[in-house]
């Protein structure tokens, strides 16, 4: 049996590593956004979205994956959308491997240039550990000033499917979501399972159970810990027409399932560290 391993490599023309995992995993984490791009399990099977016409240049984010969103979840600041951290160059702080797993830790810090938007200084850390048919990605948001921040973000995972309309997502009966796209209205889940079949775009508020993801023989578990929230999005058919960076038919085979810190701002005091973290498993 061949060891877990990383190597690098050019993917779409931007600087990426590959972790080769056991029983023939794999995943590969782009430098640009410290974004994990394609996570494939032993069964050969690709289970993230990926946009056939996402921008690699730096100029925008890259459409799918797991975009990490930070400091602010989407547009509810004055900062660009999710952030700037995704259009960022990330360096590799550190790599291992064992019979079992493989992992990989990427960092950025703050500059004059995000100074310049959001006055604090930070440092990240995502971490990606790759097992047979698990892959782990934890956040780490460090403050090493001298005063007080504040922030909202995500892992913004998009996962493949088939056909989203076959799908259902369980685990979220019960809790309370905002509705994005019914006018923010705050709505309680009474439905066991969630099936898309409009534009979906919700928060969901202090989730505490994870999620299963049911779609025949590509169906994943979901957890989260440290995100207090769980986003749910789907563009549907008109919203995905108008993103440029998105096929025509992209929305059928995507559904973002999100751990995030959306409705609450995290506080990190100075010297202190936060962590949030989302696993997926192939069940």
């Amino acid at each position: 049996m061949t060891k877990p391993s990383i190597e690098t490599l050019q993917f779409h023309g931007i600087d990426a590593l590959r972790l080769n995992g056991p029983r023939g995993a794999s995943a590969v984490v782009s430098r640009l956004g410290a974004q994990l791009l394609s996570w494939i399990t032993p069964d050969g099977r690709e289970r993230l979205f990926l946009s056939d016409k996402a921008v690699f240049d730096g100029s925008v984010a890259i459409r799918g994956g797991v975009p990490v969103c930070f400091p602010q979840f989407s547009d509810r600041g004055e900062l660009p959308r999710h952030g700037f951290v995704r259009t960022r160059e990330w360096t590799v702080a550190a790599q291992r491997c064992g019979d079992d797993y493989a992992l990989l830790t990427l960092e950025t810090a703050d500059d004059e240039a995000t100074r310049a938007l959001w006055p604090h200084a930070f440092k990240l850390e995502l971490t990606v550990m790759l097992e047979a048919d698990r892959i782990d990605l934890e956040l780490c948001v460090a403050n090493p000033g001298e005063a007080g921040f504040a922030f909202t973000g995500a892992l913004h995972t998009y996962l493949r499917t088939i056909q989203v309309e076959d799908v259902a997502l369980e685990g979220l009966y019960g809790h309370d979501y905002r509705d994005a796209a019914d006018g923010d209205r705050i709505v309680r889940d009474s439905g066991t399972q969630l099936t898309v079949d409009r534009e979906t775009d919700r928060v969901y508020r202090d989730v505490r159970r994870p999620q299963l993801l049911q779609a025949g023989n590509l169906s994943l578990g979901i957890q989260s810990q440290g995100f207090p929230d769980v986003v749910v999005w789907n563009p549907w058919l008109d919203k995905c027409a108008a993103l440029a960076d998105m096929p025509a038919d992209g929305w059928r085979h995507m559904l973002c399932v999100e751990a995030a810190a959306a409705e609450r701002p995290v506080v990190v005091a100075p010297g202190d560290e936060w962590y949030g973290r989302q696993m997926l498993v192939a069940v």
